[in-house]
């Protein structure tokens, strides 16, 4: 699966990101934000440190490969 690793700028207001419904109490979790010709996933606990983008071909891919538990 190729990754685009450019970053977003943490500039995307909080209420456009949505953690994930797998996060955990110990704030083990990542955000992901609906742009508009990507997909962006980051640390929650990090937020600063900007996101991977996804493309959507490359999102289906993440999500399948995760529900596989192929990660």
């Amino acid at each position: 699966m190729s990754i685009d690793r450019q970053q977003v700028p943490p500039m995307q207001p909080p209420s456009s990101w949505r953690k994930s419904s797998y996060s955990t109490a110990k704030g083990e979790c990542v955000e992901v934000a609906d742009l508009p010709e990507a997909q962006a996933l980051r640390d929650s606990k990090n937020p600063g440190r900007g996101a991977f983008l996804f493309s959507p071909g490359e999102w289906e891919a993440f999500i399948a490969a995760a529900k596989a538990d192929e990660l």
